[in-house]
């Protein structure tokens, strides 16, 4: 079909050009549907039990999925005029915008302080008024103080920070409300500038995953829009100092640009939206899409011998066309098998990502020998006259490394045994984990404000630990109280976790200010009536959410509120491994604790994202592995076929070990693009060199042929992605570095070893399989 689809390109190039591109139209039109998601939460099915839970809980405890934090730092001291009134100010800007929960929003004029007046319990907003006196002021600081619910929290222990929380309607975008808090500081600042400077140097960060998650979301399609054409520019440079032919340039462009047009129209024209996984669909298009490189490499020669453009055409097809059909199957069928994951976005991104393959193949067979017959023949055999295998450019100092695989095949495989050992022992140092925050640049605004809020309060990340009693009244037992105490202070003494905040902590701050304000009733009552009086005192009058964030109407649960250092999915598994140790150390426990929040919500979809992953990764090696096998109609072959495969990704991971990068998303992604390249340059290899044998049973020379022409291409192809996508480095989102760097040393890595290791290993194995 192939054959026939290419002798049909060949007969009627205008006609196959003029229905690549009225499809291509019918896909473009579909690009203003687009939706774009990047919530974490709908990477899971909404019947995840972790999803459920969470809403569960969320609904039950009136608590915010998304909250931003505004901090506002002033190292002589926050507490001063100015800056007491910036606060206020602040605060009732914030409540302005729109998409803000305004009778949520947490702050030193919005969250109640709980204290006692002739024995009468009292509770009113911790800054009722900004003080104009310094004994106001002092006075003001004193009571906060007092309060160890505000400290870390609200307040830094220093004196020098305090924050604003900010709770977020559903659907609200973080990044734009971020921006509009970012304008009230910068016109603040302005207003500073001309003649406030007395009231205070003070400093502003805004911070919170919901601001990192949708300023990564705007940013990633700002950065594909950017760094994509520029990957493509100088993959067009590299095309042309290659081939010196402009209109083949533009064929083998027009090839990748096709597929991600027609994978993102389909994907968005059936109603799915983008997220952040499929996001990263054209960038590995792209990479699968240099593939083509081989048919110009392979053209290129045969025009030379046959000095027939139609006769070239046909022959490079009919001798590259099993391979590139077969690289392109196994790369289809290795992203295809994502399909079946757990995680619909996985699933999203292998079936776009196999469609998108086909779509090459598709055009490799059609588009491109239809463009080739529409180029001078004239300016063809120009380029074509400078290919030459025996001394041309490149060829030379591959039939050297040919000529050095072959003859000192045993040095080279102790070589890369060696190195395998030492990539394994790196891969041992492999930790999973996941931080969108650390997605940023170290200089950036983002990541700046995450680490001043986590050195001066308790922490930006947060989860909660919700205490199931199973009974009506249950959270008013003193058992119950004493045994979430307890777990707080375990959970302190994580290094991670900045704070702890629960119902005990309310109740503790009752019996004290009840009591003088005496330090020595800082304690839980030891009586379950006296508990049960104290909170009926609060609920008559504290605000309904001082009570309703902390536990439910009937008091058969409670929520502890856990402040974290970082967004590491990590962190969160160190909460998870001190409760479980909490339980085993107290099995006369009568109630549950089970978490939930953004934190283990984070935690629970990275995990499940990458292990998924992980398995489809798993389970398209053994696809590969047995199209590599039908394709050689060998199982031996098939093996040493996948050697190259496996070494490249043990050497990757094992680098990746070695320096510390965590094993996270953009990581995961990658490994998918490792196995591709792998096996499409292992397939045309050993393809050829098969080829070769056929017609010269001589087996050094057909490895050295081997390495120098159809190995030519194979360079070609990772030096023209490599160098094109090393631009990616410059950008200022690490998963966009990451994915630069590692597709460029992946190819480069994959390729030298694809044309050192294979001649070495068949020489070795030379009895055994030829």
């Amino acid at each position: 079909m192939a054959s026939r689809l290419t002798e049909l390109s060949v007969e009627r190039p205008r006609s196959v050009i003029a229905v690549v591109i009225i499809l291509t139209l019918l896909f473009l039109v579909q690009f203003p549907k687009i939706i774009i998601d990047t919530d974490p939460k709908n990477m899971l099915p909404a019947a995840s039990p972790v999803r459920v839970y969470n809403d569960r809980m969320e609904s039950l405890f009136a608590l915010h999925k998304d909250m931003i934090a505004l901090g506002i730092v002033n190292q002589d001291g926050i507490f001063n005029e100015a800056t007491l009134e910036r606060v206020a100010r602040f605060t009732g800007e914030i409540t302005k915008i729109k998409g803000v929960v305004v009778q949520d929003v947490m702050s030193l004029t919005t969250v109640d302080n709980v204290l006692s007046e002739n024995g009468r319990l009292i509770v009113h907003p911790v800054m009722d008024h900004v003080p104009k006196s310094v004994a106001e002021t002092e006075a003001l600081q004193k009571e906060i103080y007092d309060n160890p619910m505000l400290i870390g929290r609200l307040v830094s222990e220093d004196k020098t920070t305090t924050a604003i929380y900010i709770p977020l309607e559903e659907g609200a975008d973080a990044k734009v409300i971020a921006d509009k808090i970012r304008a009230l500081v910068k016109k603040e600042k302005g207003e500073k500038e001309q003649g406030e400077k007395e009231k205070g140097d003070d400093k502003y960060y805004v911070a919170g995953d919901p601001v990192a998650r949708d300023t990564f979301g705007h940013n990633m399609f700002l950065q594909m829009g950017i760094f994509s054409p520029m990957a493509g520019f100088i993959m067009m440079i590299a095309l042309y100092l290659m081939f010196r032919n402009i209109t083949l340039v533009i064929a083998m462009m027009a090839v990748a640009f096709l597929s991600i047009i027609w994978s993102m129209g389909l994907l968005i024209g059936v109603g799915l939206p983008v997220h952040i996984m499929s996001s990263m669909i054209p960038v590995f298009l792209m990479a699968i899409a240099t593939d083509s490189v081989h048919i110009f490499n392979e053209f290129y020669f045969r025009l030379k011998e046959t000095r027939n453009k139609k006769e070239a055409i046909i022959e490079t097809m009919t001798v590259v066309g099993p391979p590139v059909r077969y690289t392109a199957l196994a790369t289809a069928a290795g992203f295809a098998v994502l399909v079946i994951m757990h995680i619909i976005p996985v699933r999203v991104f292998g079936l776009f990502v196999a469609f998108g393959t086909i779509v090459i193949r598709l055009m490799s067979f059609s588009f491109i020998p239809a463009l080739m017959m529409l180029t001078s023949d004239e300016k063809l055999m120009t380029a074509a006259g400078r290919e030459d295998e025996e001394s041309g450019r490149g060829a030379s100092w591959l039939r050297k490394l040919g000529e050095i695989a072959f003859h000192r095949y045993r040095t080279v495989i102790v070589v890369g045994a060696v190195m395998i050992v030492v990539a394994i022992a790196g891969i041992t140092q492999i930790r999973v984990n996941n931080n969108m925050v650390s997605w940023f640049k170290k200089s950036s605004d983002i990541r700046q404000a995450d680490m001043v809020m986590n050195e001066r309060l308790a922490g930006t990340a947060s989860a909660y630990i919700v205490a199931e009693g199973g009974e009506i009244d249950s959270m008013k037992n003193y058992k119950n109280l004493k045994a979430i105490e307890e777990l707080q202070r375990e959970l302190e003494t994580v290094p991670v976790v900045g704070k702890t905040t629960s119902l005990v902590d309310i109740v503790k701050r009752i019996n004290k200010v009840l009591h003088g304000n005496a330090d020595e009733y800082n304690v839980l009552p030891t009586s379950s009536d006296e508990i049960a009086q104290y909170l009926f005192l609060f609920g008559m009058s504290a605000k309904p959410r001082d009570l309703d964030n902390v536990v439910t109407a009937d008091y058969d649960k409670a929520n502890m509120f856990i402040q974290l250092k970082t967004w590491d999915a990590v962190a969160m598994r160190g909460v998870l491994k001190k409760i479980g140790e909490f339980k085993s150390s107290h099995p006369d426990l009568t109630i549950q604790f089970k978490p939930a929040g953004i934190s283990y919500f984070n935690m629970v979809w990275n995990d499940e994202v990458l292990f998924d992953m992980i398995k489809g990764f798993i389970l398209a090696l053994i696809a590969v592995f047995i199209i590599l096998v039908i394709n050689f109609r060998s199982i031996k072959w098939g093996m040493i076929s996948y050697i190259p495969l496996l070494f490249t990704i043990i050497i990757i991971y094992g680098f990746i070990g070695f320096i510390g990068k965590d094993f996270d998303m953009p990581i995961s992604v990658l490994s998918a693009l490792s196995l591709g390249m792998a096996v499409d340059f292992a397939i045309h290899f050993i393809r050829r060199f098969q080829q070769r044998y056929a017609e010269d049973r001589d087996i050094e020379r057909a490895i050295i042929w081997t390495a120098a022409r159809p190995g030519k291409g194979i360079i070609r192809n990772a030096i023209l992605f490599a160098s094109a996508f090393s631009v990616m480095i410059l950008a200022p989102l690490t998963p966009y570095i990451t994915v630069g760097l590692f597709i460029a040393g992946m190819m480069m890595i994959s390729s030298i070893m694809t044309i050192l290791f294979l001649p070495a290993i068949i020489r070795m194995l030379k009895g055994w399989v030829v």
